[in-house]
């Protein structure tokens, strides 16, 4: 070996190679797409780790901020008034807290008072309490007081035993002459313990009061300038998405609020005329706290619903009317929680149901029954995290009200698990809200395609190839005999002249797309017929017996193409002077570029969708009936 060699042979030792991680059981390039996934999944859990981990425990700072930017929210609009005529901003932000404080104190001192009142009566309806609490247990010898009795007697007989003592229930306790028994010692906690840990009860929430208005206020003050720090946070060339973001999150916490009060509002209304018409004393109150509790979700309604139906059942001399209150609040409840709020709040926040109980679950679990306020509008702020920050798209999947997957994808699903019911559903489900044209370009066009791509990388079976096919062949012309109006009305046009032939370019697939044209031509006032794929090989003769005015080839990636092309010089070659259409159903290219290659220039562009080759054709038939007019003219 030459010392050149040696020299080479000897640097080439020092060389670092390509950085390795373990995946699964064996080594990947750290550059390397799997490696990259890894490492971005793994710094999202770990990112997402940290973050409950740091919100537990540092929840003291973190959920009295929390409460001080959701109030900076509903605050805002009223300090921007009073900066318009001229107050200095720190006045206006504490003129604003202050009303706020002030509304707050009203409202809960008039409760409070009314409660005291409330509570003042009760020994009015003693008796009544006492004669309804004797009927409850007169009977001792039902099934429910023998049960009672046998639980109290073994209750008796355990602490017995727990004392050491084995003499048999209804024994003396000691006899004369008998050696005095050892009682029991018990240790009791010392009263200045209880005493703190009761004042440390108190001061928590006194603590939270006081850092909720302090963070209100700077969160008000330097409004602008948090915003600022945070776009300058995410980095200068993050500006656009962070605004977007920022405007997303303000505007659906926002609508989620307006929604909660109005709901609210009406819930205390409805308490309020329900308790006034069963005669319940106090309703205007109870309906108020039902409005306020309302606002911590899950618990707030039994609250509520309990002081008024105890109430009643102490004032009323019967049954019925406290059970009338409690049906009220358990219907009422049922009706608002089960489908007025998930169906309000989902659309208008971007949260699916599940999401929510999953929410309420979430911050409950990780700041207590004070989570519950916060639930909505802070999973609300997740999700518009995951719908702007691709890394975090996976809140949005899981948290959002949008589909996981879009419908097309969940009818080749379905489709695929040979599951036609549900394949049906969602073609019904998407023409509830779109039109017919609508239904097969969005849904079972791409579903088509994604079935070609299958097939052509024979990733399907014969058996599952042949139901999707037919399935979705049966269902196309299930939906195409039911003769809706599918194109909007100003693309209508009556031409029962027009003759028009669909001709599928190769395959099943197709043949179902030209299916779907033939139907929509249709509806659109046009004699549109839908070649069958058997009858291909003899468009020439079936061209001759039709007479067709335009031949429409229907074709779908990833082959249309090359299919197109042979046709349309087969074609071409025996009918020079028949108009002929191309569609290319959900191609991505150039489809100027396509048709012209097809067709050797003379169409101008393919149709990519079936609403396009509606479109063209009328534009067609509109220019076939000038020409006539102008010739008829000269004639």
């Amino acid at each position: 070996m030459s010392g050149g060699e040696g020299k080479d042979g000897e640097s080439s030792r020092h060389v670092i190679g390509p950085a390795r991680i373990l995946l699964g059981a064996r080594l990947v390039d750290v550059a390397s797409p799997n490696a990259t996934w890894l490492l971005s999944r793994l710094f999202v859990m770990i990112t997402a780790v940290l973050a409950v981990a740091a919100l537990y425990l540092a929840k003291v700072v973190f959920l009295p901020l929390a409460f001080a930017i959701l109030i900076a929210f509903l605050l805002a609009p009223l300090v921007s008034p009073l900066e318009r005529i001229r107050l200095p901003r720190t006045l206006a932000v504490v003129l604003v807290i202050a009303g706020f404080a002030a509304i707050l104190g009203c409202v809960g001192w008039l409760a409070g008072s009314q409660l005291i009142q409330m509570v003042g009566d009760l020994p009015k309806y003693q008796a009544n309490i006492d004669r309804k609490l004797a009927l409850a247990h007169h009977d001792g010898n039902t099934a429910f007081g023998r049960a009672e009795a046998e639980v109290e007697r073994l209750g008796n007989r355990l602490e017995q035993i727990a004392s050491g003592s084995d003499a048999p229930e209804g024994a003396p306790a000691q006899t004369a002459g008998s050696q005095p028994q050892p009682v029991p010692v018990r240790e009791v906690g010392s009263s200045t313990g209880r005493r703190l840990y009761q004042v440390g009860g108190i001061l928590d929430p006194l603590l939270t009061a006081f850092l909720t208005a302090v963070f209100t206020f700077f969160v008000l003050l330097y409004r602008e300038d948090l915003r600022n720090r945070l776009i300058g946070l995410t980095g200068r060339g993050h500006v656009n998405v962070t605004t977007l973001a920022m405007m997303d999150a303000s505007a659906r916490i926002s609508r989620y609020f307006q929604l909660q009060l109005a709901v609210n509002a009406t819930y205390g209304a409805i308490v309020v005329l329900a308790l006034y018409l069963i005669g319940a004393p106090h309703f205007a109150l109870f309906g108020a706290l039902a409005s306020i509790l309302r606002f911590i979700p899950y618990i707030g309604a039994p609250i509520a619903a309990l002081l008024p139906t105890v109430l009643a059942f102490a004032v009323f001399q019967g049954w019925r009317q406290g059970l009338m209150v409690l049906a009220v609040f358990f219907c009422l409840e049922v009706v608002t929680a089960n489908y007025a709020e998930p169906h309000l709040y989902g659309k208008r926040t971007g949260l699916s149901s599940l999401a929510i109980l999953v929410a309420a679950a979430f911050w409950t679990l990780i700041w207590g029954p004070v989570g519950l306020v916060l639930s909505v509008p802070l999973t609300a702020c997740l999700v518009v995290i995951g719908s702007h920050v691709p890394n975090f798209e996976f809140l949005t999947v899981m948290l959002g009200n949008q589909p996981p997957i879009p419908p097309s994808a969940q009818l080749f699903q379905r489709l695929l698990a040979r599951d036609e019911r549900e394949a049906g559903e969602v073609l019904e489900t998407y023409l509830k809200d779109h039109s017919l044209a609508e239904v097969y370009d969005d849904v079972a066009i791409p579903a088509l395609t994604m079935a070609e791509r299958n097939r052509h990388q024979r990733d399907l079976t014969e058996d599952a190839e042949q139901f999707i096919y037919g399935t979705l062949r049966e269902l196309i012309l299930d939906m195409g005999d039911r003769g809706p109006e599918t194109g909007p009305e100003e693309l209508r046009l009556h031409a029962p002249a027009t003759r028009i032939l669909c001709v599928p370019v190769r395959d099943e697939a197709d043949d179902i797309a030209g299916i779907m044209l033939a139907q929509l031509l249709q509806a659109a006032g046009f004699d549109a017929k839908a070649i069958p794929l058997e009858q291909d090989s003899r468009i020439g003769a079936i061209a001759r017996a039709e007479r067709p005015d335009i031949v429409f080839l229907s074709g779908l990636p990833p082959f249309a193409r090359a299919r197109s092309r042979r046709v349309y010089k087969t074609v071409r070659s025996r009918y020079p002077h028949l108009r002929i259409m191309i569609g290319l159903w959900n191609y991505r290219d150039d489809r100027v570029q396509a048709a012209q290659q097809i067709s050797r220039g003379e169409v101008s562009e393919a149709a990519t969708t079936l609403e396009q080759a509606v479109t063209q054709v009328q534009a067609a038939v509109a220019e076939l009936g000038t020409i006539q007019s102008v010739e008829q003219c000269h004639g």
